[in-house]
């Protein structure tokens, strides 16, 4: 319902709505970063997760009609990466975040991200 709100509200007044969804991205050695990512209809998001100890935050642009996002990514640990996500809903997708090490980092937001051990 929300979503619906924002849409029409957006659609109305060009005003942009966020909305939360959990997101969880395992790193090496399964490390477990937990956060969320934040999505505006017109100024696309950006994601912020953190094992405790190293935080990592990206931000993208509106979703194209593809239903993928590439965007960067930064870690407070001083790592960087790109990360290539899908949308399976609008409110669900994820990918794969691909440091500057070749560290291959898998990326899940939406519901999905809670289910992460």
């Amino acid at each position: 319902m929300r979503a619906l709100i924002c849409g029409v509200a957006a659609a109305l007044t060009l005003a942009a709505c966020d909305v939360a969804h959990p997101v969880a991205v395992v790193g090496p050695d399964n490390t477990v970063f937990r956060g969320t990512a934040t999505a505006s209809f017109l100024d696309g998001g950006y994601f912020q997760a953190t094992n405790g100890s190293t935080s990592c935050q990206g931000r993208y642009s509106p979703g194209q009609d593809s239903g993928m996002v590439t965007f960067p990514v930064s870690c407070s640990n001083g790592m960087t990466g790109i990360g290539k996500a899908t949308y399976d809903s609008p409110r669900s997708g994820g990918g794969e975040i691909t440091m500057r090490d070749g560290s291959r980092w898998k990326f899940i937001f939406g519901q999905g991200a809670l289910l992460v051990r």
